[in-house]
């Protein structure tokens, strides 16, 4: 089921707007819930960590293996960082904005630059006249077409799964987050935010060093760090780029339908639902952005409307590796062959 500007159900019809006004009840945190979450994140992922670094003394595979699990909690404790950039985690904002900027040190992600973006990305989705900031680069058939051979040879690269999904998540966290790129006139603020996350990193790298050597940095940190970049950067690719998504020019563009159509409701297995914090949930989270994450599954159990709308099995997901250009006149994502099967070689 598509929801496109209405959503359709048996006794009624709701507008985006309208399903902002329902969503609304969901929207307050729950102290010890929050708490209790952060706990049952950290603990875990500070416990592998220490038996990974126990491991290295007798099985560097083992080390790796654990470090390679640990990932996943590593994008767990994103999820509860991203809740805290948008003010939804806590019901104060100060104590929010202090743990999102502790979770980024683990994360690699300095938390008010990646804050503002976050928050640009979220107002501008789906939006072809304001593209570039937050988002996986996605050109519409016409601009590949009328681009050089060179770019378009550049954008099929950035769009290889290689790049996409290996190379690139490595340089977003390792390389790209230590500048605040984007934001690199907007204030101190977000240099202080960048370097200060980088100092802490630093210090955390050399303890690391001088208590254990290079072994826990190259088989534990690296790992952990380049594993969970890449089922971040994954969940983050699904959840916008399926075939009928939603893409409009700015004056046709309208922010509650473009959160609503444009975004997947993943399904994944409940220990994989766990793990991502619920985010696969996305079309509700872009919709109305201050639902804690652990109160989404409320949202779909409450409504079945949105339960069933943009849904993406996993099998599905993999299919959207192959979608690369939006056509804006069939409204939907085709992959180089389709386009060129369509409309001719450029």
């Amino acid at each position: 089921m598509t929801i496109n500007e209405t959503v359709t159900a048996p006794d009624h019809t709701r507008s985006a707007r309208e399903w902002v006004q329902v969503l609304a009840k969901y929207r307050e945190p729950s102290l010890r819930r929050s708490l209790w979450e952060l706990v049952a994140t950290l603990v875990p992922f500070f416990a592998l960590w220490v038996i990974a670094w126990i491991s290295l003394s007798f099985s560097y595979w083992l080390a790796f293996a654990i470090a390679v699990l640990n990932g996943g909690f590593l994008v767990r404790i994103f999820i509860i960082q991203h809740d805290c950039g948008h003010a939804s985690y806590f019901s104060n904002r100060r104590l929010s904005d202090w743990v999102g900027r502790t979770l980024g040190v683990l994360t690699l992600t300095p938390y008010d630059v990646w804050r503002r973006t976050h928050s640009l990305h979220h107002a501008t989705h789906g939006n072809l006249d304001q593209r570039g900031m937050g988002d996986v680069l996605t050109l519409t058939v016409e601009e590949y077409r009328a681009r050089t051979p060179f770019w378009r040879f550049m954008y099929r690269l950035y769009r290889n799964p290689l790049v996409l999904f290996i190379l690139g998540p490595s340089y977003l966290f390792i390389l790209q987050n230590r500048l605040p790129f984007g934001l690199m006139k907007s204030g101190w603020r977000y240099w202080t935010s960048a370097m200060g996350t980088n100092v802490m990193i630093a210090i955390a790298l050399t303890i690391m060093i001088w208590l254990g050597g290079f072994m826990p940095v190259l088989l534990i940190f690296l790992p952990t760090s380049v594993i969970a970049g890449t089922i971040g950067v994954w969940m983050f690719y699904v959840q916008h780029q399926f075939e009928e998504t939603h893409w409009e020019k700015d004056e046709e563009w309208q922010v509650h339908h473009a959160a609503l159509e444009g975004s997947s409701h993943y399904v994944l297995p409940a220990p994989l639902r766990w793990l991502t914090g619920n985010i696969g949930i996305h079309h509700v989270h872009h919709l109305y952005s201050r639902i804690p994450f652990y109160r989404l599954t409320e949202v779909i159990r409450d409504h079945g409307e949105l339960a069933q709308a943009q849904r993406l099995t996993m099998l599905e997901s993999l299919k959207s590796v192959q979608m690369h250009l939006w056509d804006e006149k069939t409204r939907r994502l085709l992959s180089f062959r389709e386009a060129k099967q369509l409309y001719g070689a450029a």
